[in-house]
């Protein structure tokens, strides 16, 4: 019964809608917009979960437009995306297909989200992982990420460690604190500064603010996989999918 009434009123309320709108503004007497807007704002009362409907519509609008936004971007900046030389990859070097993330030291999401890549590394070989620093969380990110990239530039075979151990840290990174992991992997910190000095890393983070503006991502962690950004920490699971997807379809939705 309920649900028939809703649906009576939702019809009531379509057609009202449908003949109002055919009519030009000024064939509307102010009662009988008085009338309309009473009726609409008692049905929406009796039925507010309508309002969570429209609200999930709107969501869903915004995605596909943002997405759509993001799919162009991808296409037209593949080679910073993928083949950046400021960026340093892990897993399969020459992996079938790649996932990038976009991090920040001091990303709680992106420290909850090491579980992800850590499962997706282990359980596919053939995957190539591109870390692409991000430091969006204010000075200290971008203090943390100043040592990151000496690191890359001196010992880029301990970056993968130094990466995970700095993102993996309790409390939030800094110089200090990304100094502190580094000389514990063996590097110097008078090397490190040195390199700090002569490459500071401003090239990387605005090729990447420019990137990140182009494709809507606007926090962290967000991935590319393929053709589609994908935003926020969503799991182990739909990145396994859209890799996935990658291999069967050459998308990373398969229509």
């Amino acid at each position: 019964m309920a649900h028939l009434l809703r649906s009576t009123l939702l019809a009531s309320v379509t057609a009202l809608s449908t003949v109002f709108a055919s009519l030009p503004a000024h064939a509307l007497d102010a009662e009988q917009k008085k009338e309309m807007g009473e009726f609409i704002k008692q049905y929406l009362i009796e039925n507010p979960e309508i309002m969570l409907e429209v609200q999930d519509a709107l969501e869903r609008k915004q995605y596909a437009a943002r997405n759509a936004k993001a799919a162009e971007a991808v296409a037209d900046n593949k080679k910073t995306i993928f083949e950046s030389n400021y960026d340093l990859a892990l897993g399969n070097p020459d992996g079938d297909v790649t996932l990038v993330e976009f991090f920040d030291y001091n990303c709680g999401y992106c420290k909850r989200a090491m579980g992800d890549m850590d499962a997706i590394l282990k359980g596919d070989k053939k995957v190539r992982v591109v870390l692409k620093e991000f430091p969006i969380l204010g000075p200290e990110s971008v203090a943390a990420h100043r040592v990151s990239n000496a690191v890359k530039l001196l010992a880029p075979a301990k970056y993968p460690e130094f990466q995970r151990t700095l993102l993996g840290g309790r409390g939030r990174a800094n110089e200090d604190s990304a100094m502190e992991v580094a000389t514990a992997l063996g590097l110097k910190e008078a090397d490190i500064r040195k390199s700090m000095a002569e490459n500071p890393n401003d090239a990387q983070v605005q090729e990447t603010y420019k990137l990140a503006t182009s494709l809507g991502i606007t926090g962290t962690p967000s991935y590319i996989v393929g053709d589609e950004a994908v935003f926020g920490a969503v799991g182990a699971d739909p990145l396994k999918e859209k890799i996935a997807n990658m291999r069967s379809c050459g998308k990373a939705t398969c229509s």
